[in-house]
């Protein structure tokens, strides 16, 4: 060996486990990760979802002792679906905007028992409140963009007054963070956060979902108003336009089909990125983990560890409770 160019050992930083854990470049806490929940429009009840093993929709009373248990373990913000009361889905979406709706009264439940130990996310859109199923208003089988925003204002503030902590529009309709921060001022809420769903790509990862929040389009598609998939510099465009517009924290949603967007988010805005790895990531892993194809674990670790790697601060996760209660990620 040439004492002038000794030969370089990078080996010798993955000798042992806590070496390795010491010069980690990436790691995953708790506090990162953001579990979702479907809320029924009743006072208790488990509705398990077949498209998504381990997860249910839930009453309040059940919503309240999960949301309990789970804070147990680290779990401390939440991001809750509402579904629909039998019969009260129109063309409009009307009921969206109900302060008597699942996830107003869950919203009222969760803060009442758990104070501002617990952050509450929201999610505003129409879709599970609407007949079609689109997350705007219909015309002449269009969805159209300004006529929707003012339902979705209603509904932002609808859930403002009932205590949650950050509004999360993902529907996708042009200028709605501008529509929704002018809205939440105006009724006293200048200090509820919005996290806009700012690049939502038109994704076929998002079938389990539908099932869950039963708010699949009756017609058609929403490439007309979520992203092509092809499009990066798109990205870059609607995350420029929603931090202009107020927005408080941006999201990349699918997370693993778009591991370059959220690193490119990362890379262009000093705001908060979160990314959510949704329903159909989930499932795909659960599906390959029964038939003891992958060690299911192991890949949840690798999968949220990746998305953190690419950029995002905060990861929305239906693996979250697990994960954490099963070790998969060290507390």
């Amino acid at each position: 060996m040439n004492a002038q160019h000794p030969i370089q050992r990078p080996r010798r930083l993955r000798r042992t486990p806590w070496l390795r854990e010491i010069v980690a470049e990436t790691r995953l806490h708790p506090s990162q990760l953001i579990q979702p929940h479907f809320c029924l429009p009743k006072e208790s009840g488990r509705e398990p979802i077949a498209s998504m093993p381990g997860i249910e929709r839930l009453g309040i009373r059940d919503l309240i002792e999960t949301v309990g248990e789970d804070m147990k373990l680290g779990i401390r913000t939440v991001l809750l679906f509402g579904l629909a009361e039998d019969g009260c889905k129109d063309s409009t979406g009307s009921a969206s905007g109900d302060a008597d709706s699942a996830v107003t009264n869950a919203v009222r439940a969760l803060k009442e028992e758990f104070g501002r130990d617990l952050m509450v996310m929201t999610d505003v859109c129409i879709c599970a409140y609407t007949d079609h199923g689109h997350c705007g208003v219909l015309e002449d089988g269009d969805v159209k963009n300004d006529p929707s925003l003012p339902l979705l204002t209603s509904m932002a503030v609808a859930h403002a007054d009932a205590g949650a902590d950050i509004v999360a529009p993902s529907d996708m309709m042009d200028g709605r963070i501008a529509a929704l921060r002018e809205g939440l001022d105006a009724a006293g809420h200048e200090e509820i956060g919005i996290l806009s769903y700012a690049v939502k790509y038109a994704s076929a990862w998002y079938g389990p979902f539908r099932d869950a929040a039963d708010s699949a389009p009756g017609h058609g598609d929403r490439k007309s108003y979520q992203m092509d998939p092809r499009n990066a510099r798109e990205a870059s465009r609607e995350t420029a336009l929603d931090e202009a517009e107020g927005a408080d924290m941006l999201m990349v949603k699918p997370a693993l089909s778009y591991l370059d967007v959220i690193a490119r988010m990362r890379a262009e805005t000093h705001l908060p990125v979160v990314a959510y790895n949704v329903s159909g990531e989930f499932s795909a892993v659960k599906a390959a983990a029964e038939k003891g194809w992958l060690d299911e674990g192991a890949v949840v670790y690798e999968t949220l560890t990746s998305i953190a790697r690419a950029g995002a601060d905060l990861i929305i996760t239906y693996h979250a409770r697990e994960a954490l209660r099963e070790g998969w990620i060290k507390k």
